[in-house]
């Protein structure tokens, strides 16, 4: 954390040499973005994957698991544009949106399914 902080803001501007497709487009990302979200959710995702590997159940906390699982539901309601009503179960979940469809999931569940892990897409991905 104290790395990224330190990191000039104009080096955290700088948009990476290749783009990524999300959800159908091309996006450019930046160095910020990629130290500061990426590299936060990919690390978490990959602790869902090996927990389940290895049998050993995730500890989940509102506020370490919750504040990324906002973040990630924050991303996924601005890249679908839609209203939405959303209750995520488990100690990292809660409630956002109001109007538009109910849609109920567990919070590490709906996290894999925007990753494209998970069993159903939810038509809009979020990076990992």
């Amino acid at each position: 954390m104290k790395g990224r902080r330190r990191t000039p803001w104009f080096v955290r501007r700088q948009k990476m040499g290749a783009s990524q497709e999300i959800n159908g487009r091309d996006e450019a990302w930046t160095l910020g973005f990629l130290t500061d979200v990426i590299m936060t959710r990919d690390p978490w995702m990959h602790r869902v994957d090996i927990s389940r590997a290895v049998g050993v159940p995730m500890v989940l906390t509102a506020d370490h698991d919750g504040v990324l699982v906002d973040d990630v539901v924050r991303e996924w309601a601005a890249r679908h544009g839609q209203p939405f009503t959303l209750r995520l179960t488990g100690p990292a979940g809660g409630r956002w949106g109001s109007g538009g469809p109910e849609l109920e999931f567990d919070a590490v569940e709906f996290c894999r399914a925007l990753s494209g892990r998970g069993a159903a897409a939810l038509g809009t991905e979020v990076p990992f």
